[in-house]
């Protein structure tokens, strides 16, 4: 059963999923149902596979299929599921659309082309032959660390007027952008903005942004989904709170390691470790060694206890 975007906004905590692997190109299924039913029961309000956090650009392309058809299967219409399509070739983008159409997936993702680096005017041209041909709603996903360039808000505002283009997640980090759009963008309602860091997501919902697409949620849903739902009723002492917690998790758990992985690399060792699913990463990105983690077994204990 599919949800029924004509009468429900997107809005909340909305988890870029974690893909759980048992190699380089097979699911882990009994994990992936483990994580599925672990976030709706934390009260997610989403779940967004095929992101960043999801490894989707590591993944052979029948597995990206597979995992959206898994998913789509376990999750039933509970929630809605967002899908990334981002990709260098349009064709596989518009493969990929069609399975999560298929699967009756909510809503599709995607980041700009990346290896060339477009400009604007190149930009729209790009989303609006996209929009032009997709079966569902798209979201625009801004991450300029990887892709070379960032969707500035005249062209987010632009492509705002595309009935399938309906929101942007924006992963830059850079908040003074993120304002910016929330000003230009205030007054189209039917337009929704998600932030990726969840180092600003409080902030950022009670400034009228949508809700968070929160790498942490995979850990721990009932601690965002309260941080979001403080800020949306005001709640600056329970919003400070929370807080605390969403930035011991992100200075904690996130600086284990030496590289732009290790964010990665922790979030999917402590599902490990916490018994959901296996902590394999994609080739060649391989979990954390002995030492890293020991030393997150003991960060996560002392944060469980905290949170439980």
């Amino acid at each position: 059963m599919a949800v029924n975007i004509a009468s429900s906004q997107f809005r909340g905590i909305i988890p870029p999923m974690i893909t759980p692997l048992n190699n380089e190109s097979e699911l882990d299924l009994k994990g992936l149902r483990n994580l599925i039913e672990h976030l709706i029961k934390g009260g997610v309000h989403g779940l967004f596979i095929l992101g960043t956090t999801g490894e989707s650009t590591s993944l052979p392309y029948a597995l990206r299929h597979r995992l959206i058809e898994e998913t789509c299967d376990i999750v039933k219409g509970r929630v809605p599921v967002l899908v990334g399509i981002t990709d260098t070739a349009v064709s596989e983008s518009l493969r990929l659309a069609e399975t999560a159409k298929q699967c009756c997936a909510s809503a599709l993702v995607a980041a700009p082309p990346y290896y060339f680096s477009l400009g604007q005017p190149e930009l729209i041209e790009y989303y609006e032959y996209l929009a032009d041909r997709i079966p569902l709603p798209l979201f625009l996903y801004n991450m300029p660390s990887h892709t070379k360039i960032n969707i500035e808000p005249d062209t987010v505002e632009y492509l705002s007027k595309h009935e399938k283009i309906i929101g942007l997640k924006d992963s830059s980090g850079n908040t003074a952008y993120f304002n910016k759009l929330l000003y230009k963008m205030k007054d189209y309602d039917d337009f929704s903005l998600f932030v990726g860091p969840e180092e600003v997501t409080a902030e950022t919902v009670m400034l009228g942004g949508a809700g968070g697409v929160n790498g942490g949620a995979n850990m721990f849903p009932r601690l965002y989904v309260e941080l979001y739902s403080a800020a949306v009723a005001g709640d600056i002492e329970k919003v400070r709170d929370l807080h605390d917690l969403v930035m011991e998790i992100s200075t904690e758990i996130y600086s284990i390691g030496k590289y732009g992985s290790s964010y990665l690399k922790g979030l999917k060792c402590a599902l490990n470790l916490m018994g959901l699913c296996s902590g394999y990463m994609s080739s060649p990105l391989h979990q954390f060694n002995k030492e890293e983690k020991d030393r997150l077994e003991i960060i996560l204990k002392k944060i469980q206890k905290k949170i439980l």
